[in-house]
């Protein structure tokens, strides 16, 4: 009773890991879990929340919706009543359990090259979250390699074992150290698949092969090309590039372009697996109204605050529209708080920049935008884009090739860099709601068809299990991503049959 009462109340709650305790504290989400006796565990946990008052925020909203939801007493009526009915009929209840906890691990699988898991930080660490846990359901072991600033101390989240290692906080080395120090700690476990994401990661993947692992990496984008490198960062992180497709067993991209990119200049074949997404229906707004936000009323972005980002671009083309409709911009820097810092001078009562939004208030932000700009020179296959998609969002993006390739007719662009154009479109799109509700629609039929998260993590998984299938072939240590697809639709013919 009374955890339900601080959720009620709005606040996150640390409970020990014991009985029903599990069943009401979401771990994570609507609060922390600490071993019985662990004075550390629980001194951790307090400590956490204390110094990420944001998280303890969305921890509480999270709680609060929680009750509302699920312990309202109205609703604890409404259900006994129906139960008593069905007793008084001699009506059996049957139930459907899609509980995976009896099912043996197939693979043990550990993630590598991310911050963590928890707070969805940017497009590693949302795709840890959402394929890691779909991956756990389905009966795997998934471990995840976390750093130990970022990710609260506990042992499991969502099905998924977390190992916190420490690492050097500095844009040049935290990634290096982190992901050297997990490639040497999982050499040494009993692992089938070790995942890296991202260019700089990919230079260790050939490590766990020499200890009879199989390697995977995702290739998110291409980071040297992000501006924030300087000359021997970038340099190293082209050396990423190559490490990717030639030291892995399997090289996976989020786009066609990425894998263009890999065929026209590597001569090699990489495997397409987008990224994806969920199927978003509008929240009733509550913390938007604290930020003087009305539903429909104001123009979204989300993402970094990172000159490839172009918000400057966005800050630009707005301040020259005359309309009651606000801009809100939700992100962090990332190593670019000199950008940030000048985006902010823009702030005024029409132009809001937020920090890290995630959770419930990350929902409403996002499901009750009229607008979805996103003006980057650099995406891979951006998750940003594909939220607003999926939440039927209409979206204004630049026409860079990734970008046309998620949005298609679903959406609109503008030229990429060009501000008067951006200024053009965004003047067409705030006067006319029918061309907005027009393509939401199209957009929404687009992500059901190709980008649900359950689909992009059961082509992850075949990918998986393929790799493991050839393990005692001799001379087929790559995946080869044609021979998967042909079989794959082999397969589909054969259960059409």
């Amino acid at each position: 009773k009374s955890i339900l009462e601080s959720y009620a109340m709005g606040r996150a709650v640390v409970a020990s890991d014991l009985g029903s305790r599990r069943e009401l504290v979401y771990e994570g989400k609507t609060g922390l879990l600490f071993r019985p006796g662990d004075i550390e565990g629980l001194a951790g946990a307090i400590a956490f929340l204390y110094e990420r008052q944001d998280m303890a925020q969305q921890m509480g909203a999270a709680g609060r919706e929680l009750v509302r939801e699920r312990h309202d007493p109205q609703a604890h009526h409404e259900t006994l009543q129906r139960l008593y009915e069905r007793l008084a009929n001699d009506q059996p209840q049957t139930t459907t359990s899609y509980s995976f906890a009896g099912r043996k691990p197939e693979l043990k699988i550990a993630f590598i090259g991310g911050r963590g898991v928890v707070s969805k930080y940017s497009g590693i660490e949302t795709y840890y979250e959402e394929v890691g846990k779909r991956l756990a359901e389905m009966g795997h072991e998934v471990t995840v390699y976390c750093r130990n600033y970022f990710t609260p101390p506990r042992l499991e989240h969502n099905g998924m074992r977390l190992l916190r290692l420490p690492t050097i906080r500095s844009k040049h080395l935290e990634t290096v150290v982190h992901t050297l120090l997990s490639t040497v700690h999982v050499a040494f476990t009993r692992c089938d698949i070790v995942h890296y994401h991202a260019l700089g990661p990919a230079l260790f993947a050939f490590l766990p092969r020499l200890f009879g692992k199989k390697t995977v990496v995702t290739v998110q984008g291409l980071d040297w090309q992000r501006r924030k490198w300087g000359r021997i960062a970038s340099a190293v992180l082209r050396l990423g590039e190559q490490a990717a497709i030639r030291l892995p067993n399997c090289t996976m991209v989020v786009s066609r372009t990425l894998q263009e990119y890999y065929r026209n200049n590597y001569g090699a074949e990489a495997l397409l697996v987008p990224n994806g997404t969920e199927a978003r229906e509008v929240r009733e707004p509550f913390h938007i109204l604290k930020w003087g936000l009305k539903p429909g009323q104001y123009i979204l972005f989300l993402g970094r605050f990172s000159p490839e980002k172009n918000c400057h671009l966005l800050i630009e083309a707005f301040e020259r529209i005359h309309t009651s409709v606000k801009l809100v911009m939700a992100g962090g820097s990332s190593y670019s708080d000199a950008y940030a810092n000048a985006l902010r001078q823009h702030q005024n009562g029409k132009i809001r920049l937020l920090d890290w939004v995630s959770g419930e208030a990350l929902e409403e932000l996002l499901t009750n935008a009229m607008l979805f700009v996103l003006p980057s020179d650099l995406e891979g296959l951006s998750l940003a884009l594909l939220d607003a998609m999926g939440a039927g969002v209409c979206v204004l993006a630049s026409d860079i090739p990734e970008n046309r390739e998620l949005v298609e007719e679903a959406g609109f662009m503008f030229k990429r860099g060009d501000v008067d154009d951006l200024e053009r479109m965004l003047r067409l799109l705030i006067s006319d709601p029918q061309v907005r509700e027009e393509a939401t629609r199209s957009a929404r039929k687009r992500i059901r068809a190709r980008y649900l998260w359950p689909q992009v993590t059961g082509e992850i998984e075949s990918a998986y299990l393929k790799l493991m299938d050839w393990k005692e072939l001799a001379g087929a240590e790559r995946l080869d991503p044609t021979t998967l697809v042909s079989e794959k639709k082999s397969r589909s013919r054969a259960d059409a049959s």
